[in-house]
């Protein structure tokens, strides 16, 4: 059964970034499941997947327009420390969540750390990086009509 629409895969998978770091992997955990054509992983992943079965296996770089997108300048934003008042350790890298006024929570990472202000980035962390996955192909089968109805694995 080849991989398409509708129908659930399941994967191994290694990701590395351009200078060969492990940024996630699935080795020692469960394959990793989803509903093939529903947005359950970056669509240049699914794209390269589409046709495949059980068994295959590929090496694919997918480029940052097909992963998580380009970094958007408009999303790396300059705060008042005080913004951020009672985080002791504020540090470059720590993820934050942060309320956007309208009931929305954004993760956001700690860029900079100033006496003044904080510099922060809401781009996902892999915004603008060329993606390079190994992968191999588990299983491929028929969804169900609940997870078609919930367009996600069950």
């Amino acid at each position: 059964m080849n991989i398409e629409k509708d129908r659930v895969v399941s994967i191994h998978y290694k990701l590395t970034n351009d200078a060969g770091e492990v940024i996630d992997s699935s080795e020692g955990h469960p394959p990793l499941s989803y509903l093939h054509g529903h947005h359950g992983i970056i669509p240049g992943l699914e794209q390269a997947l589409e046709g495949k079965a059980a068994g295959d296996s590929l090496q694919v770089s997918i480029q940052p327009k097909d992963a998580y997108g380009e970094i958007n300048p408009e999303m790396i934003q300059t705060i008042p420390r005080s913004a951020v008042a009672g985080i002791d350790d504020l540090a470059p890298g720590m993820t934050l969540q942060a309320d956007d006024g309208n009931g929305n929570v954004h993760h956001v990472t700690v860029r900079e750390v100033n006496d003044d202000t904080v510099v922060i980035d809401a781009n996902h962390p892999l915004a603008g990086q060329v993606l390079h996955f190994d992968v191999t192909v588990d299983s491929v089968r028929e969804a169900s009509a609940e997870e078609l109805a919930h367009g996600h694995v069950h």
